[in-house]
């Protein structure tokens, strides 16, 4: 199976999940929405390329193993709507002015997001059909030359480092994860480091630790998140040497 290698690096990281009134979670791994995201981004699609957006989506199947967990950080955000340069007017991604109203229309609106701070994530990328376009070799140039600065899951989160690391191939995503050398931050650590790692039920033949059910697809059309798979979890022992 030809397959991309990629590390997310980054200061801030944010792998969204349900957002409950003003709390904005995140989860332990990125979401295949926000692979798909991230890789049409680099690309150059726009938000009203849905149908290219859908396709995308669907063929891509991915496996992660966390490098360097980080920590959590949790950022208090307020915004005043009753100033004068804000009053009656509300944001917009496309090109056109949203008024509000509603009793709180002018009050001062309180709101948490949470980060992953520091952490270094490993994921093995494919694609099926591998011929149908956009294919390997115009993902590969379009990270390494993207059309539009790249973050993962939020504007701040920028990366830090280089996200494409090489085309390779292996039987399957868990097995390209297993014998990639772990990030070089990781070289003092012994070579049997245990590190988590997620994939989809057909990507590995690993016995995972816990299996989850996930809603991580997203309708690009309607611009809501929906559908159901299944996320095993379990540890992979890393490959000698660093990365």
């Amino acid at each position: 199976m030809e397959m991309l290698l990629l590390r997310l690096e980054a200061p801030l990281m944010a792998f969204g999940g349900a957002i409950v009134d003003n709390y904005g979670v995140i989860r332990d791994y990125p979401a295949l929405s926000m692979i798909t995201g991230l890789l049409a981004n680099a690309l150059g699609c726009r938000h009203s390329d849905t149908s290219k957006l859908q396709r995308l989506q669907e063929r891509i199947r991915f496996a992660v193993r966390c490098d360097r967990e980080g920590d959590r950080l949790q950022d208090y955000q307020t915004v005043d709507l009753g100033q004068e340069h804000l009053m009656d007017t509300g944001w917009t991604t496309r090109g056109r002015r949203e008024d509000r109203g509603g009793a709180s229309s002018k009050e001062t609106h309180i709101r948490f997001r949470d980060y992953l701070t520091d952490a270094i994530y490993t994921v093995a990328l494919t694609l099926a059909p591998a011929d149908e376009e956009p294919d390997f070799a115009d993902i590969e140039v379009a990270l390494q030359f993207p059309e539009r600065p790249l973050f993962f899951g939020r504007k701040p989160c920028l990366p830090s480092s280089p996200i494409f690391l090489r085309r390779t191939s292996a039987s399957n995503l868990v097995s390209a994860l297993q014998s990639e050398p772990l990030h070089k931050r990781y070289k003092t650590l012994a070579d049997d480091k245990q590190l988590r790692a997620w994939w989809h039920a057909s990507e590995g033949e690993r016995p995972p630790s816990r299996k989850t059910a996930l809603v991580d697809e997203r309708d690009w059309r309607n611009q809501i998140h929906c559908g159901r798979r299944f996320i095993f979890e379990g540890f992979l022992e890393t490959a000698g040497g660093d990365a």
